[in-house]
């Protein structure tokens, strides 16, 4: 199976419906994705399939044979931030930092798709993303900030 990764194309040897999420942790040796519920209802295991935010957790490999999937190790690097990661860092978002990877690819998706969005359209973009820690007025202020860098003004 051939699945290419933050730009990486990898040749893989597993059974088509162990998740994405065990690829990339357990095979590839990426650990931004967390496993959090097992279940698609946290969004720990968030990352882009095709640009597009999907929960790895239960997405079998074999979905995405042939597909780019982008982690939060592929969004930005640490000398050149994606705005929502560094819009992050300003706001101080992560306390503990669990499902902050989720997050931050949830959020630049709807960043793709919404150049400007209302918090309604923010809280209901990441409402399937849990923050155990409560930062959610962050996470909002965080997501504003990237849109303003994003749209250059």
């Amino acid at each position: 199976m051939q699945l290419t990764v933050n730009g990486k194309a990898h040749d893989i040897d597993v059974e088509a419906e162990m998740p994405l999420l065990w690829v990339l942790r357990d095979e590839l040796g990426i650990t931004g994705p967390k496993y959090g519920c097992g279940i698609a209802m946290c969004g720990a295991c968030t990352v882009h399939i095709d640009g597009v935010a999907v929960r790895s957790c239960i997405t079998p490999v074999s979905d995405v044979n042939g597909a780019q999937v982008t982690t939060i190790e592929g969004l930005g690097t640490p000398g050149a931030l994606h705005a929502v990661q560094a819009a992050w860092i300003e706001h101080q978002v992560a306390q503990c930092g669990y499902c902050q990877s989720g997050q931050i690819m949830a959020a630049a998706s709807l960043l793709d798709e919404t150049p400007d969005p209302t918090d309604n359209e923010i809280d209901e973009a990441l409402s399937g993303n849990l923050c155990r820690c409560g930062t959610y007025p962050r996470i909002r202020a965080a997501v504003k900030t990237a849109a303003t860098t994003l749209r250059g003004a």
